[in-house]
């Protein structure tokens, strides 16, 4: 098998670590390609013992770089900040879904947010793929016995930080029953057409909603919770369109991060991704994304199958 044979066969792998580790899949596109460019230029495949294991160690270095340069530019982001969203269902490329669904919703790539990232990095390899800690030590470059201390400091924080955000955030299971396109196409079908019966058929009562628009779009700068205000607000969007003389929209079902989740075109136009995370068989949080960096990847995988 040539390089390029043993590169692509774990390509898929390889963006999976990197989405979860970033939170970006731009990013993550960036750092696969990098870390190609590096491994070509390295020893011969014939001289590397274990190619995949060579290629995560290299994904997870440049991730951790990345990591510590984003902090600054995180603190000073407007408004929430929310993960890049890809289509998990009916779309072509990099399978981010390999090994645990539940670790790539939105509500799991924000709790590893609260993470350093050494701590995500143990946290994601030893839980989410299975390495071992002699393999992690190696890939970080310190000792074993340090790789369990760091995982057990993640596990903790995460606990912590579990039981004391409010119902419906921490989720990061999703019910096969409801994370269905039936409950993608009714909330299309309201908001296409502006129902709020049909929001509050489908939303908790202590829903939130969280927007992104990240300075560059109109969005909420701070998250709204129940279901009479968030219903309220999103009836307004939906008034707010007509009003400003919108001329087509169009609302389509999809899964996103493994959940439920409406595409929201504007004349023609990719304008955000609605993403519905279940609890208890109704809608516990909506999560918008309407910065347009953050769409350049989904409405690529958009553009394939629509």
């Amino acid at each position: 098998m040539t390089e390029v044979d043993l590169f692509q066969a774990n390509r898929a792998a390889l963006f999976g670590v990197a989405y979860r580790m970033l939170g970006s899949a731009t990013d993550a596109e960036d750092v696969v390609q990098d870390a190609w460019l590096r491994y070509a230029a390295s020893a011969p495949a014939a001289e590397v013992r274990s190619p995949k294991a060579y290629l995560t160690t290299i994904v997870t270095r440049l991730c951790l770089d990345r990591l510590k340069s984003a902090r600054a530019s995180r603190e000073e982001y407007i408004g929430p900040w929310l993960p890049e969203p890809v289509l998990t269902s009916g779309a072509e490329g990099p399978d981010v879904l390999a090994q645990r669904s539940e670790s790539v919703t939105l509500a799991f790539l924000l709790l590893l947010e609260t993470l350093s990232p050494e701590e995500r990095a143990v946290f994601l390899l030893k839980e989410v793929f299975d390495y071992d800690h002699a393999d992690i030590a190696e890939t970080l470059g310190t000792s074993a016995a340090n790789s369990r201390q760091l995982l057990h400091r993640a596990k903790e924080k995460l606990r912590d930080v579990t039981a004391s955000v409010p119902a419906g955030t921490a989720s990061v299971k999703t019910s096969a029953a409801f994370a269905s396109r039936e409950v993608a196409e009714r909330f299309a079908t309201a908001f296409y057409a502006g129902d709020a019966a049909g929001f509050a058929g489908l939303l908790a009562e202590d829903v939130t909603f969280v927007s992104d628009g990240g300075g560059k779009v109109t969005a909420a700068r701070r998250p709204l919770t129940g279901r009479e205000t968030v219903v309220h607000f999103l009836v307004g969007i939906h008034r707010g369109a007509r009003a400003l003389g919108v001329r087509t929209a169009s609302v389509t079902p999809l899964e996103v991060n493994g959940e439920p989740a409406v595409a929201v075109r504007i004349d023609g136009r990719l304008d955000s991704i609605y993403v519905l995370s279940p609890r208890d068989g109704e809608v516990g949080r909506i999560s918008v994304i309407r910065n347009p960096d953050k769409l350049a990847y989904i409405g690529k995988q958009l553009s394939s199958v629509m």
